[in-house]
């Protein structure tokens, strides 16, 4: 009888620990604020954070007495894509530098500060990414007093099938490396009709196939 009390008792601690666990991540909102979260390791006497969409700019954040600058036709991003890019204005000095690409960005950022710069080094140098339409899976963090433990995912194949994977990444908090990284597997996994590895064109294809007929016998009288 008090082993099986024990038992219990064990395995609550454990269920809560792992409810502690799930409760303790943070989502991340969207690429937006990861980016506005930056805490620049050049010294500035403004920056502000541009997103252009479809040719049209919006500041995303000013930090510091805005002076007036050129807007940027190109830019980066950290999930890339044809339609949108960002783009950094920042002074230093008295002269107005721009960042259009992740190279400078990583420049400017430097020494991690943040998670959310835990998550852009990520992405910049491993190609990870904040997965926004999956956070659940890609898109969230926890930390304690050592690290930051980031959930992110990776596009693992652009051929048939597209895929995607999610990891878990330890980032060291003094020192700004990742110091582990788990594979939790695949996410996402999409065929399309050009996929000749396609299981559902393989199935239709398969039942397309034309019997054979049996071949007809002559009798001979």
């Amino acid at each position: 009888m008090e082993r099986a009390i024990n038992k219990i008792v064990l395995l609550s601690f454990l269920l809560i620990g792992m409810l502690g666990y799930a409760q303790n991540k943070t989502k991340f909102v969207n690429t937006h604020t990861v980016l506005a979260k930056i805490e620049p390791n050049i010294k500035t006497d403004f920056w502000i954070l541009v997103y252009n969409e479809y040719g049209k700019d919006q500041e995303l954040k000013v930090y510091g007495t805005k002076k007036d600058y050129t807007p940027q036709f190109s830019g980066f991003d950290l999930f890339p894509s044809e339609d949108t890019f960002y783009y950094i204005v920042y002074s230093s000095g008295g002269k107005i530098n721009y960042i259009t690409d992740l190279e400078g960005l990583k420049a400017f950022v430097g020494r991690i500060d943040n998670v959310e710069e835990a998550a852009i080094m990520a992405t910049i140098e491993e190609g990870y990414v904040i997965d926004e339409q999956f956070k659940d899976v890609a898109g969230n963090y926890y930390e304690d007093k050592t690290n930051y433990y980031l959930d992110l995912g990776k596009l693992t194949s652009k051929e048939c099938p597209y895929q995607k994977k999610h990891y878990t990444l330890t980032v060291n908090k003094s020192t700004g490396k990742i110091t582990d990284i788990k594979d939790n597997g695949t996410y996402i996994e999409l065929y399309n009709k050009k996929c000749k590895n396609n299981p559902r064109l393989l199935k239709i294809e398969k039942n397309e196939e034309p019997k054979e007929e049996p071949k007809k016998t002559t009798q001979r009288r």
